[in-house]
């Protein structure tokens, strides 16, 4: 079978359309962009009884929420020591935790919507690339359990088999208390959830103005009418656009491209992750793996820098290919049927934000976490809006901009970001 240049996890699920216009004249609250934050915001919202309209631009779920990898992962991008330098003790605490309730949200959500998106908390493996790393691994666990109450376990090299199938790690690091899930699914059950709870869902509605009124409110036109909203929140991650160019010019918009094999015999996929963990390695410039629930091996990267386009997503199915064959030579001999990109959002501190922007409310820079922090966020700000106390961790910190190069809608500098990143690889 030729590889298919399609994203695996929309085969298995048909999203909703979402409503049908006209759109209503007057919401409560108008939420651009129909991600996890997007429909996690739509779904509590409308549960507390307040009129909710989701516009987006292209299909329900379109963007990196129904393309990632599925892994619901604790922690964040940087490390603990670094978090703490930076921003202090207390606040790393806070972030640090809800990074843990953020695994329980989704799962909270799951369970009470009953979406059937293959959740399970597989836990996950960071893998050592080099032996330095592994040698940072028992620092952090010791600094994570002191500052944080939250146990990892190390796995030394002698017994990284009982972990994965692959020779050419140093150790690993294991959290039991991530998860995976189908993001598809996942996207499409968030979807039904929040049209059955009274939100309105409108695709193929793109927001071109937002135009502030008097009393606070806003007035939303789309390419599908005008509507009024008292309360609008920007969820559009790094599809950003120029409708809010001072949120645009914060977001570094970087391709991530994923393959996945064809269905693997029982025993190969047992041998590849014998406890079917949600998998990444230690790099800056990452490969990041996991087993689809038919047993596919799911393999993704950073294998071009520049968003998807036709040439990147074929340049990176053979980059990515290779890789994979070097984690596990025993995959040499397995067809790739699937490749696809996504665009993530990153911050140029590699750190997720949120707060106001023309009175408007945005949560933006997941960097490849978003399936758990985004949904968390995004139903934090929907209680923030219906009077509950605020708890945002990332609210109160500094969100830099970005060179000029690296911001979004400016790509050429994008290819030097990442040999910046392998250059880091090579001298850590």
């Amino acid at each position: 079978m030729a590889t298919r240049e399609k994203n695996y996890w929309l085969e298995t699920v048909s999203v909703p359309p979402g409503d049908s216009p006209p759109l209503p004249e007057t919401v409560d609250v108008a939420v651009i962009g129909s991600g996890v934050t997007g429909l996690a915001a739509a779904l509590a919202l409308a549960k507390r009884k307040l009129r909710v309209a989701v516009l987006e631009a292209e299909t329900l779920g379109w963007g990196a929420s129904s393309r990632n990898g599925g892994m619901v992962l604790t922690g964040m991008k940087l490390p603990v020591p670094t978090l703490i330098r930076r921003y202090g003790r207390e606040a790393v605490q806070r972030m640090y935790a809800a990074s843990l309730a953020s695994i329980d949200c989704v799962e909270k959500i799951v369970t009470e919507e009953e979406i059937e998106c293959n959740f399970s908390r597989s836990g996950h493996l960071e893998v050592a690339c080099k032996q330095a790393h592994f040698d940072g691994y028992e620092a952090s666990a010791a600094l994570i359990d002191r500052e944080f109450k939250h146990s990892l376990r190390i796995v030394p090299r002698s017994q990284l088999r009982d972990e994965i199938g692959s020779e050419i790690y140093y150790g690993g690091l294991v959290d039991d208390v991530s998860a995976g899930l189908n993001p598809a699914r996942y996207i499409a059950g968030l979807a039904v959830a929040a049209q059955r709870a009274g939100a309105l869902l409108f695709a193929r509605t793109r927001a071109e103005e937002v135009q502030p009124q008097s009393a606070g409110k806003f007035r939303v036109r789309t390419a599908n009418g005008t509507l009024a909203a008292r309360e609008v929140i920007l969820a559009t991650g790094a599809y950003t656009s120029t409708v809010t160019p001072a949120l645009r010019k914060k977001i570094i918009p970087i391709g991530s491209y994923i393959i996945a094999t064809e269905v693997l015999r029982e025993e190969l996929a047992r041998e590849l992750s014998p406890r079917n963990r949600m998998i990444f390695d230690s790099k800056h410039f990452l490969y990041y793996y996991r087993l689809t629930p038919d047993r596919r091996m799911l393999f993704g990267g950073r294998a071009a820098f520049f968003p998807e386009t036709e040439n990147t997503v074929r340049q990176s199915a053979e980059i990515l290919r290779q890789g994979m064959i070097s984690v596990y030579p025993q995959l040499r001999d397995a067809k790739v049927e699937y490749v696809w990109g996504g665009t993530l959002d990153f911050a140029f501190d590699v750190m997720p934000h949120t707060g106001r922007l023309d009175g408007m409310h945005y949560s933006v820079g997941y960097a490849g976490h978003g399936v758990a922090i985004g949904t968390y966020l995004g139903t934090k700000i929907a209680s923030v809006l219906c009077g509950e106390p605020k708890d945002l961790p990332y609210e109160s910190i500094p969100f830099p901009t970005p060179p000029l190069g690296l911001r979004s809608g400016h790509t050429w500098a994008l290819p030097l970001a990442g040999a910046y990143y392998k250059f880091l690889d090579w001298v850590s």
